[in-house]
């Protein structure tokens, strides 16, 4: 018997992204649904047993093959012990209350790092949780893919500072802290994060796996503030500033099909838009 996989019901991906879902919630400033989701279906619950399946599975890297068979032998057996008709009840109340606050096929549509291990991992959950002897091939392939994941050492960043490439690596529990962590480092830089910063900063995370994506929005920022600037300029009397603001709006430019987007570019947008603020403050 071959098991389907349900990104609906791989209680590892909801959980990430309800935890990206907090994390974009918190930048805009908002009351976050997600939040009070998460601590309703994952605090002791069947749920929450099943999640720390999961995360027991992602949280090892670089181990022998030997260690790497026990963690997958322990998971499976763990698994046993879970309640099968309380968790498939809890995951259909999970998906409808997600359903009533959120877009689903946006709440989906974020490609996950870890999807292709926590895909593997459902499947041969449920293959082993079922009644009917499960396909060999499928069992065998999932079990592989998980060994490859165990034993797999994690690629290194050449740019460590980069924080387009610490994000792609962070823990999922450590992207609960990814607002504080941007904080810290333009700290240094700004005071206070206004409206416009604080929305790139909520892009970049949720775009950060769809450069694609991300290019669209900086390309879309960039022109907003050629225009702001354009206008601005024309109620500033000082000539100096005049030429300054020229010369700055000549220093934006459209990334093409090309250019490859990274932080330095998320960086200067929360540049331009400190100094868009410090403009409107002083020329109105």
């Amino acid at each position: 018997m071959n098991i389907k996989h349900s990104k609906y019901k791989n209680t590892g991906i909801l959980f990430e992204l309800l935890v990206r879902q907090i994390t974009a919630d918190t930048l805009s400033g908002t009351d976050s649904k997600a939040a009070k989701i998460l601590k309703k279906h994952f605090v002791k619950t069947e749920l929450g047993k099943e999640y720390k399946l999961y995360e027991t599975l992602l949280n090892h890297t670089k181990l022998s093959e030997g260690k790497a068979d026990i963690i997958i032998n322990t998971i499976l057996e763990n698994a046993k012990y879970l309640n099968k008709s309380a968790l498939r009840r809890q995951k259909y109340n999970l998906i409808k209350e997600i359903k009533e606050h959120f877009d689903l096929d946006e709440f989906f549509k974020t490609k996950l790092p870890n999807y292709k291990t926590q895909a593997a991992l459902y499947t041969l959950l449920e293959a082993y949780s079922e009644s009917n002897i499960p396909d060999p091939n499928q069992v065998i392939s999932n079990k592989l893919i998980l060994l490859e994941h165990l034993t797999s050492t994690p690629v290194t960043p050449q740019v460590k500072d980069s924080l387009m490439e610490e994000f792609k690596t962070y823990d999922k529990d450590v992207r609960m802290l990814t607002y504080r962590v941007m904080l810290e480092k333009f700290n240094s830089k700004y005071s206070d994060l206004n409206k416009n910063q604080k929305l790139i900063l909520r892009e970049f995370i949720n775009s950060v796996d769809n450069p694609d994506k991300l290019k669209e929005f900086y390309n879309g920022k960039v022109e907003k503030i050629k225009v702001d600037l354009t206008k601005l300029n024309k109620k500033v009397t000082d000539k100096a500033t005049q030429i300054k603001i020229n010369e700055i709006n000549n220093m934006l430019v459209k990334l093409t099909k090309q250019d490859k987007i990274d932080n330095n570019d998320m960086t200067n947008l929360l540049h331009y838009y400190e100094l868009l603020e410090e403009l409107h403050r002083i020329h109105g």
